[in-house]
């Protein structure tokens, strides 16, 4: 009886989780598996996404295997806040198209007892840090870094080389505009530029 009453005294521990990689290395697809566990666990789950993400889908997250799970498109990291009603856990996809609040709102919601699923491009296609992903992964309790496989020569790759010359670090698009690469042929691509 005492270790029943104890659990049920326990106070409930968020956590933050962020699931960093390159395009095309499954960020988005161990964020949808993770999510639908929690849903076959009974937890109430919300899933947040930038609005400017409409790629597959204006109300679902999509990844490149077309695997799929509802989510609301919010304009920014303040709103998820607003939106996160009486949940256990929450997801974010393409965390790095949110403004650097998002890092403050994933404190609060885990300090609210909330576990915090986030996923995103660490670097942009340039090969530098890209938005509140850096430090996200600085606060977080758990970081799982994924990668893509090298288009060029097969090896791992961590980079998002993109293959149109237009140069805003938001450009949105797929295969059609992005290729992995690893640290080698990614230097040797931009040596020649």
């Amino acid at each position: 009886m005492f270790i029943e009453q104890n659990i049920q005294n326990r106070k409930k521990v968020g956590s933050i989780e962020v699931i960093a990689g390159s395009m095309f290395s499954g960020k988005t697809e161990e964020l949808i598996r993770r999510l639908k566990r929690a849903k076959i666990a009974r937890q109430k789950v919300e899933i947040f996404k930038p609005e400017i993400d409409v790629r597959y889908s204006k109300n679902e997250v999509v990844s490149h295997d077309e695997n799929t799970i509802q989510s609301t498109p919010v304009g920014n990291s303040a709103n998820i806040l607003l939106l996160s009603g009486n949940v256990d856990v929450i997801g974010i996809d393409e965390a790095q198209f949110f403004d650097k609040g998002l890092v403050d709102v994933a404190v609060k919601l885990a300090n609210m007892g909330i576990r915090v699923i986030i996923a995103g491009l660490d670097m942009d296609f340039k090969g530098i840090p890209f938005g509140p992903i850096p430090k996200l992964m600085a606060v977080a309790d758990h970081i799982t870094k994924v990668h893509a496989i090298c288009v060029k020569c097969g090896n791992i790759a961590q980079f998002s080389h993109r293959l149109s010359d237009k140069e805003q670090t938001v450009l949105l698009g797929a295969k059609n505009i992005y290729e992995p690469l690893c640290r080698g042929c990614f230097r040797e691509i931009n040596e020649k530029q």
